[in-house]
């Protein structure tokens, strides 16, 4: 009978001894605690609901009081450490914000500018207005000129280049045939060559009625005499026949066929036709073959000596020096009947 009477005494005197080393620090903190609940549960019932001052309290408590989790009652210590965790989340978030390098150096004449030119080509995108302030002295990164410019549905990414495309780009050309309805529902057909190395289209020719004979034709317009290609990539269309291989052959020029419905292997007329659709056909109602030739016409000579390519550097297939701020006020030069806009700096 007289062992739980010494444990008792143990218990109390391990008590005594834990009271005595207690600090008057961790008392204060304590009692603070035990107040702070207090206060949080009488505002709250039937069920305490805390606010953020209180969220606060626990995480800046548990950073200097070793203790801090003995004292609460209210919640678990793992809620206090999930706030903890959210606001170190909030905090970079912040600061990552705070340090966007697109702020700071960008003018507002030139966010002016890269809106205007969002406004006034439609069909542009983040890379062709980038291309056209380098043409015209304004260093910029891409990625701020996409900040300032209207939010749009992101575009999937461009087909991947086949090591053979990328191996021959300066001795290779392609061609190929892509229809446009007219107003009367007639269908005309576009023949395109294409030459890789400046995405320079040498030769386009228009007609209701393509033939293997009008075809080769028009391959040999494309490239008078020593300017033909090494190779010619194309499709596998009835309309090329024995004809057009027996004039590459005589200027040359060794064929490269597509696979069967295989376009992404002639990626770079398929992109350029797909650049003509989006940015010129698609926007226009076309009257005939001679209407035809016109808007295409027109839309080349912007294709050439204007507009920016991402594979060339963002610089035209025909060369465009570079314009410093010095060399006067910025004009717009409106293009394919004003669905597109050069810039330029003209002398006041």
């Amino acid at each position: 009978m007289q062992h739980p009477a010494m444990l008792v005494l143990l218990l109390s005197l391990l008590a005594t001894l834990r009271s005595a080393f207690h600090t008057h620090a961790e008392f204060a903190l304590e009692n603070l605690a035990l107040r702070q609940q207090l206060a949080s549960l009488s505002r709250s019932s039937p069920r305490p609901r805390l606010r953020l001052t209180d969220r606060a309290f626990w995480v800046g408590l548990s950073q200097i009081w070793s203790r801090w989790a003995d004292a609460l009652v209210i919640v678990k210590p793992d809620t206090v450490v999930r706030w903890h965790r959210a606001g170190f989340r909030l905090l970079w978030r912040w600061k990552s914000r705070a340090r966007t390098p697109a702020e700071s150096h960008v003018t507002p004449e030139v966010r002016a500018l890269i809106r205007r030119m969002a406004q006034a080509n439609p069909l542009w995108g983040a890379p062709k207005i980038h291309g056209e302030l380098l043409m015209l002295g304004i260093v910029i990164s891409e990625r701020s000129v996409s900040r300032f410019m209207p939010k749009r549905p992101a575009k999937p990414p461009s087909q991947t280049w086949r090591t053979f495309l990328d191996n021959h780009l300066g001795s290779l050309a392609s061609i190929d045939f892509f229809t446009v309805p007219t107003a009367t529902f007639r269908v005309l057909f576009v023949f395109l060559v294409l030459v890789h190395n400046r995405r320079r289209v040498v030769h386009f020719n228009v007609t209701e009625h393509p033939s293997a004979r009008w075809t080769a034709q028009q391959v040999v317009e494309a490239f008078p005499k020593d300017t033909a290609p090494r190779y010619m990539i194309r499709d596998r269309d009835g309309v090329y026949g024995e004809a057009i291989c027996r004039r590459l052959e005589g200027i040359g020029v060794k064929e490269v066929l597509t696979a069967p419905q295989s376009p992404w292997q002639n990626p770079y007329t398929e992109r350029l036709v797909g650049s003509i659709r989006r940015e010129c056909l698609d926007h226009v109602i076309v009257l005939g073959e001679r209407h035809l030739l016109r808007i295409l016409k027109s839309y080349f000579a912007y294709y050439h000596s204007s507009r920016t390519h991402l594979s060339l550097g963002k610089d035209a297939p025909e060369p465009r020096a570079a314009q410093p701020p010095g060399m006067g006020q910025i004009v717009e030069l409106p293009q394919v009947g004003g669905l597109h806009h050069r810039y330029e700096r003209r002398a006041a």
